[in-house]
């Protein structure tokens, strides 16, 4: 198995510091890309068969997807700052953007057989809610929830966690596919910490522990949830920022409790 913790490179010619493939990470479904674009840099992709999804971490960029321009979107200058501005890319289409200023784009993909339009997803679009009571509660901002008409396979949200809480906890899993009880999702975390120097915890394990790893998470660092619980923790005075990635056979999000942990507040 491929290890679950991916560091970012350096930035590359195209300013990427995470490609992230069904191939390199061992599974089918999910792929993610993130760049770290200087003012003036472009950047652009086909989807073939995959459906993309763009969130602007931070920064300004001007964007066109399928023929058409967006024009200009962004306007956060920290993921922790509110809802974002995110591209839904089809199928059989692509992607070009522009940097206006220094910025940091995630490019999440699925598989899709190009069945919709390109369009802009603008904060005001980005479902809000918070989760979980006392030092379980997180901020939730639903981009593609599976109540969303507008994506085939993709699953797309951002989390934020308070320093001192956890997170994607009582510890859940979706990695059977035995819908409507449970469904088959792969999944990719990527993090971002308020305060760069500090980290956080992730820890993923099956029922039967022949998957257990715990990770000291830094800025910047994508986990990769094959299968199994994934619960996070964000230490006291870190705040912690994740973009969560799914895709599965179906596209609903069932989940299944840790036995041992059912009484707690999810």
């Amino acid at each position: 198995m491929p290890h679950l913790l991916v560091r970012p490179s350096a930035p590359d010619a195209g300013g990427a510091v995470h490609r992230i493939t069904p191939a390199s990470a061992g599974w089918r479904y999910v792929g993610f890309d993130v760049f770290r674009l200087k003012a003036g840099q472009a950047a652009q992709q086909s989807t073939g068969g995959e459906e993309h999804c763009l969130v602007l971490l931070s920064g300004k960029a001007r964007v066109s997807a399928g023929g058409k321009e967006f024009g200009v979107i962004g306007e956060r200058s920290s993921p922790f700052e509110g809802a974002p501005w995110s591209l839904y890319v089809p199928g059989r289409s692509g992607w070009a953007a522009t940097a206006e200023t220094d910025c940091e784009l995630a490019v999440c993909k699925a598989p899709a057989e190009g069945r919709l339009h390109a369009r802009v997803i603008p904060p005001q679009d980005v479902g809000l809610e918070t989760r979980g009571k006392g030092t379980n509660v997180r901020h939730v901002r639903n981009i593609l929830p599976d109540v969303s008409p507008h994506a085939e396979s993709l699953l797309v949200v951002e989390v934020i966690t308070p320093g001192g809480h956890w997170s994607s906890y009582p510890p859940h899993k979706h990695d059977m596919d035995d819908f409507p009880r449970e469904t088959y999702l792969e999944e990719t975390y990527y993090h971002r910490l308020a305060q760069p120097g500090g980290f956080a915890l992730q820890r993923v394990y099956t029922d039967d522990r022949s998957l257990d790893e715990t990770m000291a998470v830094s800025d910047g660092d994508v986990v990769l949830v094959p299968k199994g619980y994934h619960p996070v923790g964000a230490p006291h005075g870190i705040d912690l920022f994740y973009l969560n990635v799914m895709a599965g056979p179906v596209r609903q999000w069932k989940f299944t409790m840790s036995p041992e942990l059912t009484f707690l507040t999810w």
